[in-house]
């Protein structure tokens, strides 16, 4: 069963199970195939890397929307008034914001992903990436459980509390998020102490 992070010295101490783990690892692996759809893979040099993302043209939010909707929460619009300066906006950022969350997901993947215990021990740069790639987590999962309004947050204590047979896939979800929330707010926490 899972235990809070808590800091000793300079490190980040959690206790997750093989299967609480796995979990997380498989829907951090989900989202981070979200956020690298459709981008060239990292060459290693970073010149070359900027200038294969300059030369992209941006996707339209319908398109990005088209593809999953839960991207369009990952990659929001820079402005909801003027089309031009999201389009621009976008053009000049989308492909940095993209490797940031894939480089944030990879360290957290790569922080959970070990045979053994149950002792999750990370330091500064781990916890901060998995912090901010659960955050990206939720953001999925929150589409995905259409969570947009704090009375739609509200609501999603009726999956567990009046759920039907036919609503296990959604529970599944919610029990998932809210996990996910524990774990963000437990990171967060203890960075911030």
């Amino acid at each position: 069963m899972a235990e809070a992070f808590r800091r000793k010295g300079a490190r980040y101490v959690g206790k997750f199970d093989q299967e609480e783990r796995e979990v997380v690892v498989h829907l951090l692996s989900q989202v981070r195939e979200l956020v690298t759809l459709d981008e060239a893979p990292a060459t290693g040099d970073p010149i070359r890397d900027l200038l294969d993302g300059l030369g992209r043209e941006p996707a339209s939010p319908q398109e990005i929307a088209g593809r999953d909707p839960a991207l369009r929460r990952l990659l929001p619009q820079a402005s909801r008034d003027d089309d031009a300066l999201a389009q621009d906006f976008r053009a000049l950022a989308e492909h940095d914001i993209r490797r940031a969350k894939a480089a944030n997901l990879a360290i957290a993947i790569h922080a959970l992903s070990f045979e053994g215990g149950s002792r999750v021990e990370l330091d500064q740069r781990q916890a901060q990436a998995l912090m901010i790639a659960v955050g990206d987590v939720r953001l999925m999962l929150g589409e995905r459980l259409e969570l947009r309004t704090d009375e739609d947050a509200e609501r999603l204590q009726e999956v567990f509390d009046e759920g039907t047979e036919h609503d296990g896939e959604r529970r599944l979800l919610a029990a998932y998020y809210e996990f996910l929330t524990w774990m963000q707010e437990s990171l967060a926490l203890t960075l911030t102490a």
